[in-house]
């Protein structure tokens, strides 16, 4: 299954392919990074785990049609700087990391703003939903400046282990407003 390459501002958004694995693996297993992405992902990291992780998952899921993943370039240089990921799912629709040297820049809104209207406009989603650990401010404080808010809280497994987590919800109509105003 095909997707289109998205744009912001300063991103290009191109679907993930098994070559960005190189630099994924570069720049994702941080501590700052990884402490509160999912249980799954082990660690430390294994030498070869941004290769398997999209050998094994992501680039199947993409191909069955039920994840979109994007890795996050920088215009004009094309770098590789991170990585964004819609899930069909009732829960955990939307995932992402971003490189160190990269964070507080607001790069992460614009492409979080960007694969949203791709959710509900042309993917016709009804409602988006983001687990993200309670001690995360930086994805707490993306999620509130786009709109969403928190509709359960629940105790979930994390690299850093068991911690209260939140979960995040816009719907559909929720967002066109956001958009518009």
């Amino acid at each position: 299954m095909s997707f289109p390459t998205l744009e912001t501002r300063r991103l290009i958004l191109r679907p993930l392919v098994i070559e960005d694995a190189v630099t994924t693996q570069r720049l994702f297993p941080h501590w700052e990074i990884v402490r509160f992405t999912n249980g799954i992902v082990p660690w430390p990291y294994p030498d070869d785990g941004a290769e398997s992780f999209y050998r094994e998952v992501a680039l199947p899921a993409m191909a069955a049609g039920t994840q979109w993943s994007w890795s996050l370039r920088l215009k004009p240089s094309d770098e590789m700087i991170g990585a964004i990921t819609l899930r069909r799912g009732d829960s955990d629709n939307r995932g992402f990391w971003l490189g160190l040297p990269w964070h507080r820049q607001g790069l992460m809104t614009e492409a979080s703003d960007v694969v949203t209207d791709y959710w509900f406009d042309v993917l016709g989603e009804p409602v988006l939903r983001v687990p993200k650990a309670a001690a995360n401010i930086a994805s707490r404080r993306i999620s509130e400046r786009s709109g969403m808010r928190v509709v359960a809280t629940e105790t979930r497994n994390f690299v850093s282990g068991p911690q209260p987590a939140e979960i995040w919800e816009i719907t559909a109509e929720e967002w066109r407003r956001y958009r518009a105003g």
